[in-house]
């Protein structure tokens, strides 16, 4: 697979996981059964395995590697941060207003990944 067209599915599942993710939040403020599907449990982790499968392969074949390119860590360090506000925003959160906090922070971290993603510049 050449580089482009792995960039752009990479780009793809970042668009895809954001939207799912989103809408996994909108049923959880909604109480909608739709969060408990099979479908929905199992879908973004497959979205989101190749999505780090394709940014791993993309950071092979440019050679470009996180802790030596500043701004591939600061996406790093967003990433984990956004799993962290997110499972923490549709699962481990006690309370409706505990997860929204977290849903905003997840929310956050990920305009922060994509801005960085974007600019090349983790200082933004």
């Amino acid at each position: 697979m050449s580089y482009l067209a792995l960039k752009h599915l990479h780009v793809t599942c970042v668009v895809l996981s954001g939207l799912g993710f989103c809408l996994r939040a909108w049923w959880m403020a909604r109480q909608s059964p739709l969060r408990q599907h099979r479908l929905s449990k199992t879908l973004p982790h497959l979205v989101d395995t190749v999505l780090l499968g394709s940014a791993l392969t993309l950071a092979w074949m440019s050679g470009q590697y996180p802790f030596v390119q500043g701004w591939l860590t600061a996406k790093v360090i967003g990433l984990l941060a956004y799993i962290v506000f997110g499972a923490l925003a549709l699962k481990r959160a006690k309370s409706r207003s505990g997860r929204l906090r977290f849903l905003a922070l997840a929310l956050l971290s990920y305009a922060y990944i994509v801005s960085v993603a974007l600019t090349r510049n983790p200082l933004l």
